[in-house]
């Protein structure tokens, strides 16, 4: 199954370091990031849940939760995060989802479906493709994707930027242009007609080209 963006985000039911956790459920009326990582007691994965850890209460300001799933049990994900918080300097305080069947990252197409039905005996670069960051809306469905080779560590401060740019998508008719920041300008989008958006900006806008209209951030 290939997965895009606004297709509903796959359900899934499985344990975690707090319980048994039914996603979508999960989820509620908010937004969720889910992390994926191939082993657990790998070197970049390491240091990317604990910054994630040190992030949380940012997302948690946006109504963003935050999941991280490893294929391998939830035992080995307790001792994991003890070795990442004693790194780190971050506890992780989010759940940690254990995938040992590899159903869910297989249900998320990172892995193939005749990958076998077990973590056991893989190593990290069996499971390299699991390195995917997914976006989730509250309708569920999946908002944004970003997938990384296991030798580089994710930019969890850009998937904030990214979590901020399409919650203001969301909520207001507009597009971020290329390296955003919050508070910055941003651009109307092309399916607004020039009649609506007077009414919404009277003050107008810049137009440096016909398909471009410029205005503040709105509030």
């Amino acid at each position: 199954m290939s997965l895009r963006i606004n297709d509903v985000a796959p359900d899934f039911t499985a344990e975690s370091t707090q319980g048994t956790i039914n996603f979508h459920e999960w989820i509620g009326d908010g937004w969720a990031i889910l992390c994926s990582h191939p082993k657990d007691f790998t070197p970049v994965c390491t240091t990317e849940l604990g910054y994630m850890a040190g992030l949380q209460p940012e997302f948690e300001k946006r109504n963003c939760k935050i999941l991280g799933i490893s294929v391998d049990g939830v035992s080995n994900h307790e001792a994991w995060s003890r070795d990442i918080e004693a790194s780190q300097g971050h506890a992780v305080t989010y759940p940690l989802i254990g995938d040992p069947r590899l159903k869910i990252v297989k249900q998320y197409d990172m892995l193939p479906a005749d990958a076998g039905d077990t973590s056991e005996g893989r190593t990290p670069a069996d499971n390299a493709t699991a390195r995917s960051v997914f976006v989730i809306g509250p309708d569920k469905k999946i908002k944004a994707t970003i997938t990384y080779p296991m030798s580089t560590g994710r930019n969890f401060d850009e998937i904030l930027r990214l979590v901020d740019s399409c919650q203001l998508t969301a909520s207001k008719k507009v597009a971020t242009p290329v390296n955003w920041k919050q508070g910055e300008d941003v651009i109307i989008l092309p399916a607004v007609s020039d009649e609506d958006a007077k009414a919404a900006y009277p003050g107008g806008w810049r137009q440096p080209l016909p398909y471009i209209r410029i205005v503040p951030q709105p509030k």
